[in-house]
């Protein structure tokens, strides 16, 4: 068993994988259906850009999810890109006792 990280899953990768390819959706498709320009869909299935809420809120309609598992997803993306960027900086930090003041 290999004990290999695998490194941050975007969100364009679930839309991409997850929504679009099991039913067939092009991102011209789901940009028309939620009424955003098209270049909006595809630069986060590209994983160009992130989910911002009002995309959240768009999808989680289209999809019959709620805007929390778009946004918790790119939440996620953002902290595991930060903790391997920040990785040896983080690490230096102290933690403190709060319960001794």
């Amino acid at each position: 068993m290999s004990n290999k990280k695998i490194g941050p899953i975007h969100p364009g990768e679930i839309l991409r994988e997850d929504f679009m390819k099991p039913v067939g959706l092009s991102p011209i498709k789901i940009a028309k259906l939620c009424g955003v320009p098209r270049t909006r869909i595809e630069r986060v299935v590209s994983e160009i850009t992130g989910v911002t809420a009002d995309t959240a809120l768009r999808l989680g309609k289209l999809f019959g999810t709620t805007p929390g598992f778009w946004m918790n997803l790119q939440a996620r993306y953002d902290l595991e890109c930060a903790a391997a960027e920040l990785e040896d900086e983080i690490g230096r930090i102290e933690t403190i006792d709060t319960e001794a003041a």
